[in-house]
């Protein structure tokens, strides 16, 4: 199927998708038919059941990496839920075909790590930036090489190709500043040039599509107690097969709240029309995907925190992960803590008898610069870690860093110690109980090592080589990284 005709049934997808189940329900039982006698139950597929079977074990931030990943790759064109549906695996199916393995059936290890390393590739191309507006208060993705000109606006910002032919705008309505129902009145109203190909509103969100003779547009807005928020796209259609990607990108990591305590509806993403089961966020995407997640062998608590082993069972981790925990636990074992430095945020663990090999890591003498690239090993919702990509801005870390992430470790793309996180908060903003990409406090990697230097750890460690992809980046530490429980 071309990708621009791909396009125009995923726009309906990401509407449809983010209706809550009852609402679906009740709409289909208020338009129901006199009932007739269902037809015969399709034969199950083997292939695809195998390939689903495979697919639902791996870490949550694996299958939400993959979506995203061939959504870059041209080849999904749907909501990054983390579940599978025909959509994941017809994508997982072209991708393969169109790289040499015609074979149905689900990729081994190696391609998917293929999958992961070309959807960063493509996504780093289009220099693809998920990050707050603070104009407009939303998070939203935006293909910075593609859309390098930037303007303010009222209430929102601008951002447009240097031809013009592409352009992004955020917008926002102060609480009784505007209606939802109004907006929708007009975008949707008859024009003499336009044709609305797909509309949709709820009480708090609607999406709206149209087409000219020569252009595309994609409208979505969202309501709250904060008021109205949203993003309009418009291109050329002869831009379709490039654009359309993006623009599945951008409404991928649309967040509307950011700050809310809860998360929009709208924001609640369903596997398939169908089904209208509650599944992960649509706002996934990250500055990256989480590249891999490695479950910690006997760990079933939810950790509280990360730690990174810098010497025989020593653990350098975040301050404040420790204000209401008192007797940590790592791997099964009681750990002591030696010292707490409120004033860096940084509290060094004793766990006598942890077998976690200490990392070979550097620390960054030059300071990250705004918009720098880095790889973050957080915690996994399974109490181990997991590594995924995110962007630096002077002292602060913006990143997709889930519940018990606080001393978090943060690499620059030359693999040394770039950071700690500092602190992560006690009540996080959870999308469908996934955190969003978002802002936090950041030790410098040079203060962390003088943290150890002071308290006899050398700090003459040798960084491991690079690479190029997250997990080459994550190497070097990733083995030395373990999760902190609380007793």
């Amino acid at each position: 199927m071309a990708r621009s005709a791909r396009f125009a049934n995923v726009v309906a997808a990401l509407a449809c998708f983010t209706l809550p189940a009852q609402a679906q329900v009740q709409a289909q039982v208020q338009t129901q038919a006199p009932a007739r006698p269902a037809p015969p139950a399709a034969a199950a597929d083997p292939v695809f059941e195998a390939a689903k079977a495979a697919f639902e074990p791996l870490p949550e931030a694996e299958r939400k990496g993959l979506q995203d990943a061939l959504v870059w790759t041209g080849d999904y064109n749907s909501v990054i839920t983390g579940t599978f549906g025909r959509r994941t695996y017809d994508a997982l199916l072209a991708y393969q075909k169109r790289t040499g393995n015609p074979a149905p059936g689900f990729p081994d290890a190696k391609t998917r790590a293929a999958i992961l390393a070309a959807g960063e590739v493509a996504r780093k191309a289009a220099r693809f930036t998920v990050k707050p507006d603070p104009a407009s208060g939303v998070v939203i993705g935006v293909p910075e090489r593609l859309l390098a000109k930037r303007s303010p606006q009222g209430g929102g910002t601008r951002w447009q190709s240097g031809d013009g032919h592409v352009t992004l705008d955020t917008k926002s309505f102060g609480p009784g500043e505007a209606d939802l129902d109004a907006l929708f009145a007009r975008v949707t109203a008859p024009a003499a040039d336009r044709k609305v190909t797909y509309k949709i509103k709820r009480p708090d969100f609607l999406v709206v599509t149209g087409e000219t003779a020569t252009g595309k547009s994609y409208i979505r807005y969202a309501a709250g107690p904060l008021g109205i928020r949203g993003f309009t796209i418009g291109y050329d259609k002869a831009l379709g097969p490039d654009v359309d990607r993006l623009v599945i990108a951008i409404a991928n990591s649309f967040v509307p709240f950011p700050d809310a305590a809860d998360a929009a509806p709208a924001q609640v993403a369903a596997s398939n029309p169908a089904s209208a089961k509650p599944a992960a966020s649509a706002d996934k995407l990250a500055p990256g995907p989480a590249a891999r997640a490695m479950p910690l062998p006997g760990q079933s608590a939810a950790p509280v925190a990360i730690g990174l082993v810098v010497a025989p069972g020593r653990i350098l981790t975040s301050a404040s992960a420790l204000e209401a925990c008192a007797t940590p636990r790592i791997a099964g074992l009681a750990a002591k803590i030696i010292t707490t430095d409120k004033g860096r945020g940084l509290a060094l663990l004793e766990a006598p008898g942890l077998k976690t090999r200490a990392a070979a890591l550097a620390g960054r003498e030059a300071a990250l610069a705004p918009g720098d690239a880095v790889v973050v090993i957080g915690a996994d919702a399974g109490g181990g870690v997991a590594v995924s990509s995110g962007e630096s801005g002077h002292d602060r870390l913006y990143a997709p860093l889930q519940p018990g992430s606080s001393g978090a470790v943060v690499l620059a793309r030359d693999g040394t110690l770039a950071g700690i996180v500092a602190r992560y908060p006690a009540a996080p903003r959870l999308v469908a109980g996934v955190a969003p990409p978002m802002s936090y406090p950041l030790v410098s990697g040079r203060m962390a090592m003088a943290f150890l230097s002071e308290n006899g750890i050398s700090s003459g460690l040798a960084a491991e080589r690079s690479g190029s992809t997250i997990g080459a980046v994550a190497h070097g530490a990733a083995g030395s990284v373990v999760s902190l429980t609380c007793q």
